[in-house]
């Protein structure tokens, strides 16, 4: 069992930055595959972005292409979202995952969520 654990959500205005956290229990953080999806109100949840075990593979939605780096820290079972130029559209409540396959458009075999944390962008 993993738990996962979201910080670093907050209000930013638009055009600022914010990076979110996800911290995992448990020793075998490194072998699942890593995703970021966002829930914006009155919406599906979506992919943001996902990471391959080694972390040196990511993809993106071309929503955030170019705004967007998602990272991880194996020692330190954590995965990152570094969020820039962010936009009102960004906001949403977002969510880490863990999977066995990162993949363009999300993650293969998803196994665990965290609870999210929310990302509020204003005008």
């Amino acid at each position: 069992q993993v738990q996962l654990v979201e910080s670093g959500g907050g209000l930013v205005q638009a055009g600022g930055s914010l990076t979110l956290s996800c911290a995992a229990s448990g020793r075998t953080f490194s072998s699942y595959a890593m995703g970021w999806f966002r829930q914006a109100p009155g919406k599906e949840r979506e992919f943001v972005a996902s990471i391959i075990r080694s972390g040196i593979i990511t993809y993106y939605a071309d929503s955030v292409k170019g705004r967007f780096t998602i990272s991880r820290d194996n020692a330190k079972n954590t995965v990152y979202l570094q969020m820039n130029s962010l936009k009102p559209e960004d906001t949403a409540v977002y969510y880490c995952a863990a999977g066995t396959l990162a993949t363009m458009t999300g993650l293969d075999g998803m196994l665990y969520w965290g609870k999210g944390t929310l990302v509020t962008v204003s005008s």
